[in-house]
Formats: C-alpha cells, structure tokens, sequence
C-alpha cells in the first residue's frame, strides 16, 4: 500500500488541484485523453494494475447470475459512451457502469452545467444526458477486452415524446444486448425533459415488462435493475418495493443525483448562480444509505442493491455495505479522493473479513 498511499498524496496534493482550477466538464474529457495515451505507453495498463488492482476470493461477489471481481463499481456518467471503459478497468473496478445511453446521440442541456462544489465535496450536473448515441457506443464496446463486467445504462431522447419513451428504451436494449452484462433503466434522473411520466408506478411496470418480454428473445437474458432517486419518501420507496417485487426484475441502484440543496456549506448566493442540477457526493450520502437501508429492511432483501451515493472513504463504503447493499458504485468520489480509494475499500473488505 506504500506506493499506493503516495499516489494518493500526489493525487490530492498536486494533480487535483491543478485539475480543479480549470471547467470540471473539460477537466473531464482532458483526463480522458491523457488516460488514453499513457494507456498506449508500454508496460503503462500493467504498471496501473500492479499499484491499484486487488484480487482475493473473499471480494468475489455473485449476483443475478454475474461473478463480480470485488464489490466497487463505478457509476454511469463518468464514461457515457464507453471510450475509456478497458483503461479503467486497470485501476481495480469490479465493475464499469457505461451510459446513460440514449438512441440519438445528443448535446444534452447548454454549458455551462458541471459545477464543483468544494466546500462539500460534491457536484452539481445538468447535464441532460449528453451522449453520442447507440452506434457510436457499440462501436466503442467492440473493443471489449473482456476484463471486467460492464453494465449498460439506458434512458431516452429529451426531445422523444412521452407516448414514445417506451420505444426509447426498447432501442437501446435490444441494440446493446450483445455487448452489456446487465441493463439499468434510469428512470429518475432530474436533468432531462418530460420527467413526471419516469416516476408514475404504472408507467414503470409497463417499462419494466416490455424490458422483461425483449429479454426472452435472446438466448442469453440479461439482468435488469432500476435506478432510483434518493429523494423517495417512505410511500414511494414501499411502491418501489412492490414494483420490483411485482416485476421481479434483478434489483435496485439507489440512488442517482438529488435536487435537493439541504445543509450544504456552499453559500445560497452560489447555489443559486449554479441554479438547477442534480447533486452528488458527500452532501447526498446520508440521504442514499437511508434509502439503501429502507428498501432493505421492508423488503427483507428480497432483491440486490447497489449502492452509490456519497462514498468517499472506506467507511463511506462500509456504510452503505452495511445498510443493506451488495455492490457499491462511486462516482463523486473517484473525482475527489482519485484511483487509490478504489484499492483502500477492496483491501479493507479483505482485512474485515479476515476480522482484522
């Protein structure tokens, strides 16, 4: 851990904060590009491996008929349309989440609309689920090394009508069938137009179904989950319970970004400047486990879940584990605290169960 604890150092003392003096959205993509040649340099990816990757039987998990290297995922969002996803994999993922993939490629909602929130270490998107649509993304998938599960994330065009969303949905799951382990149904992000229908019960379970009768006309079905808000009440997280119950799909991913601005350290004049978004990070961890734990208990874990939502730390991780989550998945979190707390929670996991 030596190296990797230096690593950590240099991230946070040096590269982040020459990184977060610069736009976040072109930060982002800059890094991509750097990644994607230093992965090109020789001996590079296995150097990469050697400091980050942890492989030990106790991190293995299975679930909805998936063998998961280790239990961290990284969450949809960050590689939208699968370019970088085999790069990744070097830093010790169990698990990529690419997407959210919509039919059409779009630009998603106006720049500016990634917004760091430092005091808090958060985000706040508006992103609008900018993406380069299906064809490029299989295209991209293709290149599949084969090294770890990948999940395909999938949500509709902004400008695609409610009558129509099904279709949406239906595009990307029977494009993206061949080259995706599982499927996520985001359903509950708040950046995108037209979003009352997303959240009304009825409407899922019809979504839910049509997903489900696609998957029986491939050989091989892929699981299932939908993604969640961490803003439900009690009420609404009952009729999740029902729904995944009822439809008996793989499970759960709670939670996605949160719209609400609560306790946040950031000064009001700021937040209002940023305007709308959905926010991520420490600020929604408290708010995300709550959920974890209450579709948990009420559900006598019936069904998976994966976390994600606020982790930072090992602890951040743990907490979630043990409200009730199988996986977990960071985001926020890989952009704040950098590469090695992927390594920090997988190695804790193994001297947990070791009961050290």
């Amino acid at each position: 851990m030596y190296f990797c604890n230096q690593i950590d150092t240099m991230y946070k003392a040096v590269i982040r904060s020459l990184l977060f003096k610069f736009d976040p959205e072109a930060v982002h993509y800059f890094t991509f590009d750097v990644l994607k040649l230093i992965s090109k340099i020789p001996l590079i990816p296995s150097l990469i491996r050697w400091l980050f990757k942890v492989q030990h039987p106790v991190l293995e998990r299975e679930l909805f008929g998936l063998k998961f290297q280790n239990p961290v995922g990284l969450a949809a969002g960050f590689d939208k349309n699968a370019v970088l996803y085999n790069e990744l994999s070097n830093f010790g993922f169990g698990f990529i989440e690419i997407g959210t993939v919509t039919p059409k490629a779009q630009e998603g909602n106006p720049k500016k609309r990634l917004f760091r929130l430092k005091d808090d270490n958060g985000l706040i998107n508006r992103m609008g689920f900018n993406n380069a649509g299906l064809d490029a993304v299989i295209s991209n998938l293709k290149h599949n090394k084969k090294r770890l599960i990948i999940g395909g994330n999938i949500g509709k065009n902004t400008a695609t009508s409610p009558e129509h969303y099904t279709e949406d949905y239906a595009a990307c799951f029977k494009a993206l069938h061949p080259y995706i382990d599982y499927f996520v149904l985001n359903v509950s992000c708040p950046n995108v137009g037209s979003h009352a229908k997303l959240t009304d019960k009825d409407y899922l379970e019809e979504l839910i179904n049509e997903m489900k009768r696609l998957n029986t006309t491939f050989e091989i079905q892929k699981p299932i989950l939908l993604k969640i808000a961490p803003d439900l009440n009690d009420t609404q997280l009952d009729e999740i319970i029902e729904l995944i119950q009822t439809t008996k799909i793989a499970g759960v991913i709670a939670s996605n970004t949160s719209v609400s601005r609560d306790g946040l350290k950031t000064p009001k004049q700021k937040l209002k400047a940023i305007g709308n978004g959905g926010l991520s990070g420490q600020p929604i961890k408290s708010k995300s486990t709550r959920v974890i734990q209450y579709l948990s208990k009420n559900s006598n874990k019936a069904f998976p879940i994966i976390g994600v939502g606020g982790i930072h730390s090992v602890q951040d991780a743990l907490e979630k584990l043990d409200a009730g989550a199988d996986l977990v998945q960071i985001y926020t979190g890989f952009v704040y605290e950098g590469p090695a707390l992927i390594k920090r929670i997988n190695k804790a996991l193994i001297q947990r169960a070791r009961g050290i």
